[in-house]
């Protein structure tokens, strides 16, 4: 067992959530309640019903120690295929957390894996499972940089978040340090490398492999468990992977994590802030606009340039948010989905917005999401954005109230306001000794 996975072991198995900055916790918290907000709200779309019903077909427990009731449905599944379905599920709703360096996504398996091994930790307190949420987000967002550093081609986050979920199950299972370790190498093996920028030409159900993260992160932990091995985990134990690893416990990763304010891809929401500060600061209608030049990153400028005929196309399409916004002041679950998808005035208003590559931009990618646009008006003036960084992450962050307020709006059309707010105070709670996961059950286990 190399150093550096000691050490990778230790902090996962062993730091108590006491030792863990209260900042970190609270960070946690707020990114729990983000997503949350997001798997709720997409619970009612296709790709969430078909994720559910598929892990109640394929993906059940014959044994009740091993499975777990998918969240808002109630059906008990398989604790893999509980975390499977919820974060497949939230994926399909393009407005949970990322980290700019990952150029990927943790909180999207972080949630359903936790709720999904606590059924099994009637006792867990609020502060720990915050602990664990924190083990996940620092493990998985180190691997994604040690993946993305150590290949060629751009994998989806399922690649590296299936390790954050070995960690958090390591963790509240007891392993040992060689069952993690096995765990890790086997998640690695099998974690899906599956190609973000094939997804992006052609946006689908698959969107960033998150799904597939989970359920391996967790069938590679009860693997573990039952005595089956794995090469370890390169990501971690390479020579090369170690300057990744340098600050665990020093930096925490958990406390830089961006919130969307949109459920569209985040490469699309420079140029949205952009529309949206000129539109607000000029006092301009969407009237007013004869054409909007939106300059930004080559993935960004990569993203479907169409009017999307799916609610994954049109969370990948730059010229349709821009658009939504700029008609609507606002861009909700009700634009990308349903009736959304033909509306005749965003179809209108896509064939004026002209987007184009920019080598600023480009060199302030990954860790920067920028653009610029210019709005050309009716009466011929021309108003400018200049750069423009996407808002909710370290470099232009919303605040806490505004993460809350974006939970409540995407929530309570589902689950109506009283449950919405019982879950926000709940997870919220968290960081307050003697609260406890279990305490949630009733509000997210019934459709």
């Amino acid at each position: 067992m190399t150093e550096i996975f000691t050490r990778v072991a230790d902090f996962a198995l062993n730091l108590p959530a006491e030792q863990m900055p209260d900042s970190a916790k609270e960070a946690a918290a707020l990114m729990m309640l983000d997503t949350m907000g997001i798997l709720i709200a997409s619970g009612p779309m296709e790709a969430g019903v078909i994720a559910r019903d598929t892990a109640a077909l394929l993906y059940a427990s014959s044994n009740p120690g091993y499975s777990a009731r998918m969240m808002f449905d109630g059906r008990a599944v398989s604790i893999a295929g509980a975390a499977y379905a919820g974060a497949t599920q939230t994926d399909n709703l393009d407005g949970h957390d990322g980290y700019n360096p990952t150029k990927g996504h943790i909180g999207v398996v972080v949630l359903p894996a936790l709720i999904a091994l606590a059924a099994h930790r009637p006792d867990l307190t609020g502060p720990e499972a915050l602990a664990t949420v924190i083990t996940g987000y620092e493990i998985a967002g180190r691997a994604g940089l040690s993946l993305h550093a150590s290949v060629s081609d751009y994998h989806t986050s399922g690649a590296w978040n299936a390790l954050g979920v070995v960690a958090m199950a390591a963790r509240l299972r007891g392993h040992t340090q060689d069952q993690m370790r096995q765990a890790m190498g086997i998640a690695e093996y099998h974690g899906p490398r599956s190609q973000m920028m094939r997804e992006i030409a052609n946006p689908t159900m698959l969107h960033d492999g998150s799904g597939w993260g989970a359920l391996v992160g967790i069938s590679a932990a009860i693997l573990a468990e039952r005595g089956f091995t794995g090469a370890p985990a390169i990501t971690i134990e390479a020579a090369a992977a170690a300057p990744h690893w340098a600050d665990l416990g020093q930096f925490w990763q958990v406390e830089h994590q961006y919130v969307k304010p949109y459920p569209i891809c985040r490469w699309a929401h420079a140029a949205i802030d952009g529309v949206r500060a000129v539109m607000r600061g000029k006092d301009l209608t969407h009237s007013q606009i004869r054409s909007i030049q939106i300059n930004t990153f080559h993935q960004g400028a990569c993203l479907y340039a169409g009017m999307p005929s799916t609610t994954s196309q049109a969370q990948y399409s730059l010229p349709f948010a821009v658009a939504a916004q700029a008609l609507y002041g606002r861009i909700g679950v009700e634009h990308i989905s349903g009736s959304g998808l033909s509306d005749p005035a965003v179809a209108e208003l896509i064939s004026r917005i002209h987007v184009a590559e920019s080598d600023r931009h480009n060199a302030r990618f990954p860790n920067g999401r920028w653009a610029d646009i210019s709005i050309e008006t009716t009466n011929g003036q021309v108003f400018a954005s200049g750069d423009v960084h996407a808002r909710g992450g370290p470099e232009a962050p919303i605040s806490r109230e505004e993460v809350i307020t974006k939970y409540m709006e995407f929530t309570t059309p589902v689950i109506g306001p009283a449950r919405a707010e019982a879950i926000r105070d709940a997870i919220l709670g968290w960081i307050t000794p003697g609260t406890r996961v279990s305490d949630l059950s009733p509000l997210i286990f019934d459709p």
